[in-house]
């Protein structure tokens, strides 16, 4: 059970995990629960699954014979036996919640994996494993072409290729197309020896945008081979709040103090902590969820 994954519906988290000898995935049911009646609250969401359970099993409905339990990381991060279901069994049980969000979170769960999104997130998935970008090469613009490359290609017909328009996000204005190229070359010269320098150099890169769409999910692969390859630390993003994240790096255009102290404490030594690359991933592919 070493692959993991987390996916957000309207903020809420579904955890999963992969079942390597059925080749299926298990979702955790507490999560299904809190998701389609939008409730946080633990222990609500363990007392309603408990109510619709004995309700199923007086009803001798075989999902609740279809549960099994498996081990998932909780809040406080360690490990907890959970209720959890097979993907054909998550739309039996959304189907059986009396609640309108039901039909919309089933809608999500059944096609989210065939967008853009959903298909260049199970090729992120497999970075980890491919070693893509040589250790020469970290740090560099042609790494994060080539990470860029591999996650949407097939995908975008500007997989791994440096735009030649301006583009914009919100307020934002990222680096003139005309000036891209030269402006590339300076980041990519900037040091990287100490996690500000790192941090530093990050946020550049950020301001540059090299790509149409992407950087986001790229960059931030790209930051973690940097701290992996001088540091022998990455980034939990699991760790870090998407709203907290987003302003930090709004706020990295002029300052970047907010995003330096958000990312020390998340740091960790896990670089080759399969669990920790995934969670990463869909924390990543999280933020760049509009709200």
């Amino acid at each position: 059970m070493s692959k993991i994954s987390i996916r957000f519906y309207k903020d809420h988290k579904v955890r999963a995990v992969w079942d390597e000898a059925n080749n299926q995935w298990w979702f955790s049911v507490l999560d299904i629960v809190g998701a389609i009646n939008q409730q946080d609250d633990h222990e609500k969401n363990r007392n309603y699954w408990k109510y619709l359970k004995a309700k199923l099993r007086k009803e001798e409905n075989e999902l609740v014979s279809a549960t099994t339990q498996l081990k998932l990381t909780a809040a406080d991060g360690k490990k907890y036996k959970t209720d959890v279901i097979s993907q054909i069994d998550v739309e039996k049980l959304a189907k059986v919640i009396p609640n309108n969000q039901a039909t919309a979170f089933l809608d999500w769960f059944t096609y989210s994996d065939n967008t853009i999104d959903g298909r260049s997130k199970k090729k992120a998935y497999t970075f980890i494993e491919s070693n893509l970008v040589a250790d020469k090469d970290v740090g560099t613009v042609k790494a994060l072409q080539q990470i860029h490359a591999y996650i949407f290609g097939g995908l975008y017909d500007f997989a791994g290729k440096i735009r030649t328009k301006t583009i914009a996000k919100g307020n934002t204005l990222f680096c003139l197309a005309e000036h891209l190229h030269s402006f590339l070359k300076t980041v990519e010269s900037m040091p990287e020896n100490t996690y500000d320098e790192i941090v530093d150099k990050y946020v550049e890169m950020n301001a540059a945008h090299p790509f149409m769409e992407g950087n986001g999910r790229s960059t931030r692969i790209w930051l973690d081979l940097i701290f992996k390859k001088r540091l022998g630390l990455c980034v939990d993003w699991s760790q870090i709040d998407k709203r907290e994240y987003l302003d930090a790096m709004i706020a990295s255009q002029m300052d970047s103090t907010k995003i330096r102290e958000l990312l020390k404490p998340a740091l960790t030594n896990k670089i080759d902590d399969r669990e920790i690359f995934m969670k990463g991933i869909d924390y990543s592919y999280y933020y760049e969820q509009e709200d």
